[in-house]
């Protein structure tokens, strides 16, 4: 291990609802359910379901299995849904954009001299792809996969393999994430945590508990510069 690097202060990033929103499929989901709210119901059961497939011993890639998990919502309500729907769907969700306060609170980071990476379910084409799009991929040293190790968050190998691929120890590392399913991952690794509460989210009164908990990324970016700096 690089000595230099092992106790250099890394910032690790979620992508899916941390950086990028996904509300913006809520006119998706109420053009084909008639209810916006399907939204929250099929981002929930495809983490569940991440992490079943992770807990069975068994892995499909990001993508595929959240176009399965809509199909499996469809079925449940009756509803059917057409190739020109699905093709809809996953061109939704290869451009999410930006959160409008992920730019400013990454450039302060960066430039305040803390090593930015990404750890995301997605699968790694897919993923880059979508923060190339999105305008925010250029603020990050490197972009990780869970399918490197083909376990989802908040598997522990998830969150190993990036400690290991940066060479530094897993106190150097601190997640910033908008899921207490992904920082309650995180800090069982041995990592710090900082919950970003968007809207549909909040802290679990139970487990090990974030030092950080703010509702925009500016004030996370502000408390970890107070931390961890």
């Amino acid at each position: 291990m690089n000595q230099s690097r092992k106790h250099e202060r890394v910032i690790v990033f979620d992508v899916n609802e941390t950086l990028l929103d996904i509300e913006t499929l809520n006119p998706f989901f109420e053009r084909a359910f008639g209810d916006a709210r399907v939204t929250r119901q099929w981002f929930a059961e495809l983490i569940l379901y991440s992490q079943a497939l992770t807990l069975s011993g068994s892995y499909s890639p990001f993508g595929q299995l959240a176009v399965a998990v809509l199909k499996m919502i469809a079925e449940i309500k009756n509803v059917s849904l057409t190739a020109n729907d699905l093709d809809d769907f996953k061109d939704h969700m290869g451009r999410l954009p930006a959160h409008k306060d992920a730019a400013p609170a990454l450039e302060i980071l960066k430039s305040s001299g803390f090593r930015l990476v990404t750890l995301t379910n997605s699968a790694s084409e897919a993923g880059q792809a979508v923060l190339q799009k999105a305008g925010l991929s250029h603020y990050f040293e490197k972009q990780f996969s869970v399918d490197a190790v083909k376990r989802f968050k908040p598997a522990p190998e998830t969150y190993s393999s990036v400690a290991s691929a940066l060479g530094t120890d897993a106190g150097s590392l601190r997640l910033v994430a908008a899921h207490t399913w992904d920082t309650l991952g995180a800090m069982a690794a041995g990592w710090k945590a900082a919950l970003l509460t968007r809207p549909g989210n909040a802290p679990l009164p139970v487990g090990d508990q974030p030092d950080i908990v703010e509702k925009d990324l500016l004030a996370i970016a502000h408390r970890i510069l107070s931390i961890d700096h």
